[in-house]
């Protein structure tokens, strides 16, 4: 059973930094990609980034995030995580994570692995 815990969010000034957490139980977490996917009030759910089961790939969905977010994983803890840095207001949203499908250590944000989802950690950033 798929099971995620969010956690991270928080008030932050522009320009600041977060670093979110995703712990994963109930599965082998290590054997999956996982993703970050973020929700702002009255847009659909897009994908941020995910990272393969080994850590080695990862992969950021749009040009406004790379360069700004990365992605990590502790597979000995069952946990991923994002560092979020230089924030930006276009950044606030619900960030959710999941297990994404990956296929040669690449790592598909279009392709769930589960229809579990954590409960989602709030990320404002505003001055």
């Amino acid at each position: 059973q798929f099971q995620f815990a969010d956690s991270g969010g928080g008030l932050v000034q522009p320009g600041g930094s977060l670093k979110l957490s995703c712990a994963a139980s109930g599965f082998s977490a290590d054997k999956y990609a996982i993703g970050w996917f973020r929700q702002a009030p009255g847009k659909e759910r897009e994908g941020v980034s995910c990272i393969s089961s080994s850590g080695r790939n990862t992969w950021y969905a749009a040009d406004s995030v790379k360069g700004r977010f990365t992605m990590s994983r502790d597979n000995a803890k069952n946990t991923a995580f994002l560092h979020m840095n230089n924030l930006k207001p276009e950044d606030s949203a619900v960030y959710f994570c999941t297990a994404v499908r990956q296929l040669d250590e690449q790592c598909d944000l279009r392709a769930l692995r589960t229809d579990s989802w954590g409960q989602g950690t709030q990320v404002t950033v505003s001055s």
